[in-house]
């Protein structure tokens, strides 16, 4: 039981439960399954946080913007730097977004780093947009949960009847 004995301990519960259990959403935990225990509050504070990070990353950018051009590096220099931002940003958001809906595959994900990185501020804005509507990547967490689900119910339903009796037509 938790702190408030009224309550149960929905871990303790959800690990002895049969069947397939949800996989845990970073930042939402098991809370997308059912909306409970604080869900709308975690969805306002990640659409804060990435909206505030995303801010807070484009004031370092401009920072590091600001010291090329006093270092004097050129127009042709600090053309590149924006645009290289800008793209991969775009890439990152896009990327991002997908993941939200369907799984990449890990040799991808794994090329993408760098550019993830460099495009922090997309892969932020994708998780501002999509917390507003919904925990990031809950519809693919569901989707699968159900069908984990209904794959389970269909091996362990019980057949009726003796299977060598029946009729022949």
């Amino acid at each position: 039981m938790s702190a408030d004995s009224s309550t149960p301990d929905r871990t303790a519960t959800a690990a002895t439960a049969p069947g397939p259990q949800p996989e845990p959403i970073r930042f939402f935990g098991t809370t997308w399954v059912g909306h409970d225990n604080g869900y709308g509050a975690r969805r306002a504070g990640v659409a804060a946080g990435s909206l505030l990070a995303a801010a807070a990353g484009c004031f370092v950018l401009r920072f590091a913007y600001e010291g090329m051009a006093i270092a004097d590096v050129g127009t042709f220099v600090n053309f590149l730097v924006l645009i290289m931002f800008s793209i991969c940003s775009a890439i990152a958001f896009r990327r991002t977004w997908e993941g939200f809906t369907r799984r990449h595959d890990p040799a991808s994900q794994s090329s993408m780093r760098g550019l993830m990185t460099i495009g922090f501020v997309g892969v932020l804005l994708a998780y501002f947009f999509r917390s507003l509507t919904e925990a990031p990547g809950e519809q693919l967490h569901r989707e699968e949960y159900e069908t984990a689900r209904e794959q389970y119910a269909k091996r362990t339903s019980r057949r009726t009847g003796n299977p060598s009796r029946k009729k022949k037509a």
